[in-house]
């Protein structure tokens, strides 16, 4: 998969790297961005054999959010009638949701890496992630109020239920105040932090080799059910993981875990 402002590779078996790739930009966000991002996540959930991603950006910087310079056409439709311009307005808003939600439905755990500043956007882009890690040097903030707009890209929905504090989320969102990266890991939004990007960068893909090491079905399926339970309550969530694994426990990947172990090798796993 090639795009203007994605850049695609894989450095590792099994696992594929996803890098906003318009530095000279800081990484923000243009229109063109949106339907990149969802036909690249679309394209990798579809291949077989990518088991885990890291998601970073190319420079500086991890990304300064929406791209002003390049939003007259996104945030200021045509027409002159209220209702229709507010029709045109949500279906634009749907399709930038859809270009982040399309990295949570994707059945590859997807690991955000960021360096430096991780503004607006950018903060709804990596609470869709499954695991967060930045360097001591990154920062965040979220910037819509600021702009006179509330987040509507995923921030307000995702946000409060990976660091479970509400008081904290609504400071941080009424305020748009900036949080370093020491306060990021405590309240739970990342869970490491490096001295560097280049460390960073080498762990997440150690960890995504690890995932990656891993069967597939099972975690695919691990992660279908935490988001599902997320969204639904403790006995929902479990029928729904009983109802799951009613038919994955019958995967080869079950035996083959099994007989790696008893014989103390590495367990290989077919293709998805």
């Amino acid at each position: 998969y090639t795009s203007e402002s994605l850049a695609v590779s894989t450095p590792r078996e099994h696992v594929m790297q996803v890098a906003m790739n318009r530095p000279e930009k800081r990484n923000a966000m243009n229109q063109g961005f949106w339907g990149e991002m969802a036909d690249c996540f679309q394209t990798i959930a579809a291949e077989p054999d990518v088991r885990a991603v890291v998601l970073s950006g190319a420079g500086k910087v991890f990304s300064a959010g929406l791209d002003l310079s390049d939003m007259e056409g996104f945030i200021f439709v045509e027409g002159s009638e209220i209702p229709r311009k507010a029709m045109q307005m949500r279906m634009s808003i749907k399709r930038s949701q859809e270009a982040f939600s399309v990295i949570e439905k994707c059945p590859k755990p997807v690991i955000a890496a960021i360096q430096s500043a991780c503004l607006g956007t950018g903060v709804d882009l990596i609470s869709a992630c499954d695991i967060r890690l930045c360097t001591q040097d990154a920062w965040f903030q979220i910037k819509e109020v600021d702009l006179g707009i509330a987040a509507d890209v995923g921030t307000l929905q995702r946000l409060p239920k990976i660091i479970g504090n509400d008081s904290l989320v609504r400071e941080l969102v009424y305020t748009a105040r900036r949080f370093e990266a020491e306060e990021a890991k405590q309240m739970g939004l990342v869970s490491r932090v490096y001295p560097d990007r280049e460390a960073m960068l080498e762990g997440a893909l150690d960890l995504a080799s690890l995932i990656a090491s891993k069967s597939p079905i099972a975690v695919h399926g691990s992660k279908v059910s935490l988001v599902y339970s997320r969204d639904h309550s403790v006995r929902e969530g479990l029928d729904h993981v009983a109802l799951w694994n009613s038919t994955m426990l019958q995967s080869k990947d079950v035996a083959e875990a099994v007989q790696a172990g008893i014989e103390k090798r590495k367990p290989e796993f077919s293709k998805l």
